[in-house]
């Protein structure tokens, strides 16, 4: 079936721009029919990587939202696709307005799209906070994926232990981990403002990835394609 992937955490630098490219990487490998937008006027990190399948748009605008769900006009059961929102931080309440005036989830419902919330998590106690914002916004009516961004934190047991937590798993939510990718990695992958696929495989240059750097993103993808495969995406 087709979906709808609002890769959130409305804090900032927890990591959902990666796990956005990661997503996007991984329906590429897959063969999957997608496309993204990128919500981050500042930074648009997931279109400077995959320029090719995401485009921007402006959150604060009914008319720029509105393309996300025109993007599932032309799907159906013989043709599905998956759609990528990367959220910039503090867009959740121009977000939730466009949700819930529009009476998206209805009509995403409707249409047999699943909508997945995925709430990209550190250590720290705020992301506990704003999951327990984002169940509360939004009940039993939407699909979590709820992502232990190891890269941001390896302590995560007050998120673990948290009522929202808890909610949030009785109510069929998908927990899954990301491990830690090797910062020197990130960092020259970031500067060739590549996708995984180009990095893997540019071997000149001043940013090229070395031999076992290579093989260490493939382990991290590797891993966390594994944890991908068992989502409703």
């Amino acid at each position: 079936m087709s979906s709808l992937n609002f890769i959130g955490g409305e804090k900032g630098g927890v990591g959902k721009s990666v796990v956005a490219r990661v997503l996007a990487q991984y329906f590429i490998d897959k063969d999957l029919a997608f496309t993204g937008f990128d919500t981050d006027r500042s930074h648009t990190s997931f279109t400077r990587f995959y320029a090719d399948y995401a485009s921007p748009i402006i959150v604060d605008s009914y008319e720029g939202l509105d393309a996300i769900a025109s993007a599932f006009e032309t799907a159906d059961a013989e043709h599905p696709l998956r759609v990528i929102v990367d959220l910039a931080a503090q867009t959740a309440a121009p977000l939730t307005r466009w949700i819930q005036d529009s009476d998206l989830l209805e009509v995403m419902s409707e249409m047999g799209i699943r909508v997945n919330f995925w709430h990209i998590a550190d250590a720290g106690q705020d992301s506990v906070d704003q999951l327990a914002r984002l169940i509360d916004t939004w009940g039993d009516r939407a699909h979590y994926v709820i992502v232990k961004n190891h890269g941001r934190g390896s302590d995560f047991s007050q998120l673990e232990a948290s009522a929202a937590m808890v909610q949030a798993v009785a109510w069929g939510a998908d927990v899954v981990s990301l491990a830690q990718l090797h910062e020197a990695s990130m960092r020259k992958i970031d500067r060739q403002n590549a996708s995984f696929w180009a990095a893997l495989n540019h071997k000149s240059g001043a940013e090229s990835l070395g031999l076992l750097e290579r093989q260490r993103v493939k382990h991290w993808l590797h891993k966390a394609y594994a944890a991908l495969d068992g989502l409703p995406l």
